[in-house]
């Protein structure tokens, strides 16, 4: 976890919106005068994450959810230039089609992209996604160190 972390460094501020912590002074289901149970919430206990951003995040954590992915990235993140896709597969005990389907599901998450040159496909990761990533890991951290 350590590497992916120093990855993340740089978190571009207007990749994610991360809005303060609720401070919530009352607990919640305490018994009223009458005995009832009241569940209110303050008016600024609310979603900060829309559906489509969450939607967009977990399908990032999904792809990086399986080992060969998450070492895939792991590889590329260490070149700050391109890897060659031979030199991944060179590093599997895969097939070529395998891999070649681990590298599309990072690409569809827009966690790495490619470029033709001559006959191979060269990788590099995305540090926007990363970036993104961070923020919002950084953002939930944040708010649970502080309860």
């Amino acid at each position: 976890m350590a590497w992916f972390m120093t990855q993340l460094q740089h978190v571009p501020p207007q990749l994610i919106t991360v809005h303060a912590p609720v401070e919530n002074t009352e607990s919640c289901c305490v018994p009223s005068a009458e005995g009832a149970a009241c569940c209110t919430t303050p008016d600024a206990f609310n979603l900060v994450l829309s559906a489509v951003d969450a939607e967009k995040l977990a399908n990032i954590f999904k792809a990086l959810g399986n080992p060969v992915r998450l070492q895939i990235v792991e590889l590329l993140s260490r070149y700050a230039g391109q890897v060659c896709v031979c030199d991944i597969e060179d590093q599997f005990n895969l097939s070529q089609p395998t891999i070649s389907h681990h590298l599309k599901v990072l690409r569809q998450a827009q966690i790495i992209d490619g470029e033709q040159q001559g006959l191979w496909v060269h990788y590099f990761v995305r540090m926007e996604t990363l970036d993104t990533l961070r923020s919002i890991v950084d953002a939930i951290y944040g708010r649970a160190a502080r309860t």
